[in-house]
């Protein structure tokens, strides 16, 4: 799906290759870091003005807390989940990766450890779809994110397309996008074994069947038929490859071998040309501003910079270079939430990887907003957030 941009981050890039969690804990990630330290600042202090972040609104701070226990959010953006992620051996040599969630409790602003596989939160942060575990499953459930527990639950006809592996809510959170599998999409099997850094290692096998749209008021599910694409001789294709929605909720998309790195279909599982917006090579890096004038770009940094840039999205020009070393979401038109490793610390190998999210304007002003995260990549502990309009 190609997620709404102020709803995810960029992480969507979880889905290429190998399933997202998979590489991530099979082989590495992206360092995506983060600055500043926290200071003395105490839970529920509210930061911005300290430092020097001014006419943001809603700005919860917590430099202190990693993963974070209290909202972190700032302007039209929030924190709505964090997960981690781990491989869990199975019998027979098999193996498969693992989501841990904490979802926000928004009658008490903390964050809940859930036992879901999958969580997704619609925009206005008052419902969540999640999957339970053992992918793929034949239902959904809606859960009050007031409460934590389920409204309802949306089945599926497992049947037509298999099980759900993977949901996204619209842009508009009217509707859901569930990817359908045969076979957990974050498994492992020692039958599809591969080779990776002169080990031989389970891998993933193709399953997805297609993917459901669904009307959230009514339940209604409509099936559109689309497998995943073959695998390449020596190259483990497979897993997880989520459909997403595009900017506009009017198409879905699910990553290709081709120039443009996706292809994109209607509601029927007919491709169709890609909105005009969407039509160049895909970068999951590029997050448009709410007003459609800016978007994120690069990181740019040279010896111990840790600077990313902002482009003008009708000329693709710099229009400024702020802190961050990878840009997330935009708290409003003028601020960003940014990953950035403590500039004291953040020599190769000796601590890019430790890094907390940062509030940045446009003017290169910052504000902690969590603490730090392990500096080891492969740390179980590590948490990736997910973004959603509040």
């Amino acid at each position: 799906m190609a997620p709404d941009p102020q709803t995810r981050t960029p992480f969507r890039a979880r889905r290429l290759v190998v399933t997202g969690l998979v590489a991530a804990v099979v082989a590495a990630g992206i360092a995506v870091p983060l600055a500043l330290r926290g200071g003395d600042d105490t839970e529920g202090r509210p930061a911005a003005k300290a430092a020097g972040v001014t006419g943001v609104t809603g700005v919860a701070a917590h430099p202190d807390q990693s993963p974070p226990r209290q909202l972190i959010a700032a302007g039209s953006v929030a924190v709505s989940a964090y997960y981690t992620t781990k491989l869990v051996k199975q019998p027979d040599g098999n193996a498969v990766g693992t989501y841990e969630w904490w979802l926000l409790d928004t009658a008490t602003g903390r964050y809940t450890k859930t036992d879901w596989a999958w969580v997704d939160v619609a925009p206005g942060m008052r419902t969540a779809a999640v999957l339970e575990r053992d992918l793929p499953v034949d239902r959904i459930g809606l859960v009050d994110l007031a409460t934590g527990k389920v409204r309802r639950w949306i089945d599926v006809d497992g049947g037509v397309g298999g099980g759900v592996g993977g949901v996204r809510f619209s842009p508009d959170g009217r509707r859901l996008l569930a990817t359908a599998y045969r076979l957990n999409p974050d498994g492992l099997f020692k039958d599809a074994s591969y080779v990776l850094n002169d080990r031989t290692v389970p891998g993933p096998k193709q399953s997805r069947t297609g993917f459901y749209v669904i009307d959230v008021a009514s339940g209604k599910a409509a099936f559109a038929e689309r497998p995943a694409r073959k695998t390449e001789p020596g190259m483990p294709v497979g897993g997880r490859q989520d459909f997403e929605w595009s900017r506009d909720g009017e198409r879905v998309w699910a990553p290709a071998d081709n120039e443009a790195g996706r292809v994109f279909y209607d509601g029927t599982g007919k491709e169709v040309p890609a909105p005009e917006r969407e039509a160049g090579p895909y970068d999951p890096g590029v997050v448009p501003s709410p007003d459609g004038k800016l978007e994120t770009g690069a990181f740019v940094g040279e010896g111990k910079e840790i600077v990313s840039e902002v482009r003008r999205v009708k000329n693709g020009e710099r229009a400024a270079v702020i802190p961050g070393q990878q840009l997330l979401a935009w708290a409003d038109d003028r601020h960003l939430i940014a990953w950035r490793c403590d500039p004291e610390r953040c020599d190769p190998g000796k601590g890019e990887f430790r890094n907390q999210l940062l509030l940045v304007g446009l003017d290169g002003s910052t504000l902690p907003l969590s603490g730090f995260r392990s500096q080891t990549l492969r740390d179980d502990s590590r948490w990736t957030p997910v973004f959603t309009r509040r």
